[in-house]
């Protein structure tokens, strides 16, 4: 019977040792990580967009494998735009417009944006994936194609990054010529 007591005795430490590991230090499984490891993970885990979801960006956190749009907590900056929309003009259906947005980090802490994403897949946008350190000028270059786009063109592009806001965005327009369709004589193609 003693015996038995002593089971339960033991048993209830180490409940209780784990209880208190769990509230006051993620459990046992931060206690074998090493400091790179448990970086990345906060790093990973202080990305999350107001949805609850969380992206990776090509590697902008190395040793993750997480998806969707990153929103970092923590220390916050601002992003200043030379200009947030250009205006292309008027170009021929197909032709691919190229821009460089122009920014400087306006704030006192390291830019990092996350994402930049299009509002559709004609538009591209590539972005620093360095942080970019207070008062220095970075650059986004966005690719429009205007392939089966005819009309007038507005396309947006959502910034995400350690900024207040969050998101900001930038924007290329301009009109598309359709292509011209060839003539038909007599009626339908044969």
């Amino acid at each position: 019977m003693e015996k038995n007591k002593q089971i339960q005795v033991g048993l209830l430490a180490v409940l209780a040792l784990l209880l208190i590991a769990n509230l006051f230090g993620g459990g046992f499984k931060n206690w074998f990580k090493s400091e790179g490891d448990k970086l990345r993970e906060s790093a990973a885990a202080s990305m999350v967009a107001s949805d609850g979801s969380v992206e990776n960006n090509a590697g902008n956190i190395p040793g993750t494998n997480v998806n969707s749009t990153l929103a970092p907590s923590g220390p916050v900056t601002m992003i200043q735009y030379e200009n947030d929309k250009f205006d292309f003009g008027t170009v021929d259906e197909g032709e691919v417009v190229k821009h460089v947005f122009k920014f400087k980090n306006a704030g006192n802490e390291p830019l990092l944006i996350t994402n930049a994403k299009g509002s559709c897949g004609c538009t591209v946008p590539t972005w620093p994936q360095e942080p970019i350190a207070p008062g220095a000028f970075g650059e986004i270059k966005v690719e429009f194609n205007s392939k089966g786009k005819p009309g007038r063109q507005s396309k947006k592009v959502t910034v995400t990054a350690n900024t207040t806001p969050t998101e900001t965005f930038i924007e290329v327009m301009g009109e598309v010529k359709g292509k011209e369709q060839p003539a038909v004589k007599g009626g339908t193609p044969q």
